[in-house]
C-alpha cells in the first residue's frame, strides 16, 4: 500500500527489496540528495529493509545517517535537529510483525504534507538517476538520537521535574516487544520513576496484537494489580501511541490520553485545541473549562499537526492516544504523553482513577469493513443515502453529526478497509449505532 501515510506492506510478498529501493531512491532524489536520517522499530525485518534502504539512498548521492532502533518521533525529531534534508523511519506501526513499511519525513522533520507526498508518488515509476562510482553518498551512525530527545521532553518549560520526581511514581510498562523497550524506560527512569518493565525486549515478535487497545493490554492491566502500581503505560512498536491503566488496573481509553494532556498544558498555557475528525468530543469539554476553541482537521498528524502550527496551539493530537506536544515537536510523541500526564498527577496530587471519574463520559465504538476495494468505494458513496437527516463534515470521508453522537467513516490510508467510528453517552448505543450504520450500509450496495 502506497499512500500520503507512506508505503507499506507484507515483507517478502508486496513489500520487497526491489520495492523498497525503487521508493528510497526516490524519496532521495525529492531530498534533493541530501542528507537523509533513518531510523527503525525493532521488527525481525527492519535491518533487511534498513540496508535496502541506505542502499538506495547512497546509490542516488544521499549521505545517510543510521540512528539506529529508536521511535518514530525520535526519527522526525532527529532530522529537525541534524539539519537534514529528509528521513525515513522504518516502522509499519501497529501492524502485524510480518508487515514492514516507510515513513517519509521532509527537512521541517514532520511528515510530507499530502501535496508533497503525491508530487512523491507520481514520480515513482520514472527512471532513477543512480550516481557514479565517485558520487556515492556515505553512511554514518549516531547513538545519541534518543538523547537528545529526552532532553527535549525533559526541557517542556512548564513540566516540574521536581514535583514529579518527588512522587517516586511506581509504573509498569509495556513497550509490545517494539522500540519502546529501548527508549521509555530511560525517561520514566530520569523522571523518578520505578519501573516494571513487561515486554521491553525489541524483539519485534509482539507478546500480543501490537495496537494499544483496551482489549490488547489485559497482560497490563493485571500487572498494575499485581504491582499495586501508580499507573501502567502502554506504547505501539513505533512509540507514537499511548495507553494507559489507572491504579485499579483497568485501560482508561486511549482517547483519554490526549484529553489528560489538555487538562494539564492548558492550566498553564491557555490556546486553542487542534485535534482529528475522529477524536472524542471530550476535548469539547475541556475547552470549554479554559475558555477556548476545538479546531478539527482530518486524520493523520501531518493534518493536525500543520494546523498547531498555524494557530500557535499548546497541545492537541489524535483521538488514538497520539500526543502532539509542541515544545517537543510537532508529532505524536508517546514519551511526551507519559511526561505530561506524570506532570498532571504530580501537580493534582491525585491518583489517576479518581481524576478521570471526574471527567465527563463518552463511549466509543470501532469497527471495520473489510471488502475488495471496488466494492469499498461503493460503500462510501452510499453513506449519504443511508445516514439522511445528519449534518455532514466532507473534510475526510464522512463524519455525520446528529445531537448528542456522532459517526465517522472514512476509507483507511494504511490499510484495505474503511473505517467506522461511532461516540455517544453510552457504550451500548454507541455499538448499536455502529453495528446499524454497518449492517445498512453493506446491504445498500
Amino acid at each position: 500500500m502506497a499512500g500520503v501515510s507512506g508505503v507499506r506492506g507484507v515483507y517478502g510478498d508486496s513489500l520487497t527489496p526491489e520495492v523498497i529501493v525503487k521508493y528510497a531512491a526516490h524519496f532521495g532524489i525529492l531530498c534533493q540528495r541530501g542528507t537523509i536520517v533513518v531510523g527503525r522499530d525493532s521488527r525481525t525485518t527492519g535491518e533487511a529493509v534498513l540496508s535496502a534502504v541506505c542502499s538506495a539512498l547512497m546509490s542516488v548521492g544521499c549521505q545517510v545517517i543510521d540512528i539506529g532502533i529508536v521511535s518514530t518521533p525520535t526519527v522526525l525529531l532527529n532530522v529537525r535537529e541534524l539539519h537534514a534534508a529528509g528521513g525515513i523511519s522504518i516502522t509499519a506501526s501497529h501492524n502485524p510483525p510480518e508487515w514492514n513499511a516507510m515513513k517519509f519525513v521532509d527537512a521541517d522533520g514532520m511528515f510530507l504534507s499530502p501535496a508533497k507526498a503525491m508530487l512523491f508518488l507520481d514520480s515513482i515509476n520514472e527512471p532513477i538517476d543512480w550516481v557514479a562510482w565517485d558520487k556515492i553518498g556515505k553512511l554514518s551512525t549516531d547513538s545519541t538520537a534518543i538523547e537528545r530527545h529526552i532532553d527535549r521532553i525533559l526541557a517542556i518549560p512548564y513540566l516540574d521535574l521536581d514535583k514529579i520526581r518527588a512522587r517516586k511514581f511506581k509504573v509498569v510498562l509495556d513497550s509490545v516487544n517494539g522500540a519502546g523497550g529501548l527508549v521509555s524506560p530511560i525517561l520514566l527512569k530520569k523522571l523518578g520513576c520505578e519501573v516494571i518493565e513487561i515486554n521491553s525486549e525489541p524483539t519485534g515478535i509482539f507478546a500480543h496484537p501490537a495496537e494499544p487497545l483496551n482489549h490488547n493490554l489485559t497482560q497490563l492491566e493485571a500487572a498494575v494489580s499485581t504491582h499495586k502500581a501508580d499507573l501502567g503505560f502502554a506504547t505501539d512498536p513505533d512509540v507514537d501511541r499511548l495507553s494507559i491503566v489507572s491504579d485499579l488496573g483497568a485501560c482508561i481509553g486511549e482517547e483519554l490520553t490526549v484529553a489528560l494532556c489538555e487538562l494539564f498544558v492548558l492550566a498553564k498555557h491557555p490556546g486553542d485545541l487542534v485535534v482529528n475528525l475522529s477524536s472524542s468530543m471530550i476535548s469539547d469539554h475541556i475547552a470549554g473549562q479554559f475558555g477556548v476553541k476545538v479546531h478539527r482537521t482530518k486524520v493523520g498528524e501531518i493534518n493536525v499537526g500543520k494546523k498547531m502550527q498555524e494557530l500557535k496551539s499548546p497541545i492537541g493530537g489524535e483521538g488514538n492516544g497520539g500526543v502532539i506536544c509542541p515544545p517537543v515537536h510537532y508529532t505524536r510523541d508517546a514519551m511526551a504523553g507519559m511526561a505530561l500526564v506524570l506532570g498532571l498527577l504530580a501537580e493534582r496530587e491525585t491518583s489517576l482513577s479518581h481524576l478521570v471519574a471526574g471527567l465527563p463520559k463518552y463511549y466509543f465504538a470501532k469497527s471495520k469493513i473489510e471488502l475488495p476495494y471496488p466494492r469499498l468505494e461503493q460503500i462510501m458513496l452510499a453513506v449519504p443515502n443511508v445516514l439522511s437527516g445528519y449534518e455532514f463534515d466532507t473534510q475526510d470521508g464522512i463524519k455525520a453529526i446528529k445531537g448528542d453522537h456522532w459517526i465517522h467513516i472514512r476509507k483507511s490510508g494504511t490499510e484495505p478497509i474503511i473505517r467506522v467510528y461511532v461516540e455517544s453517552e453510552s457504550p451500548e448505543k454507541s455499538q448499536q449505532i455502529c453495528d446499524e450504520a454497518i449492517e445498512r450500509l453493506i446491504s445498500s450496495i
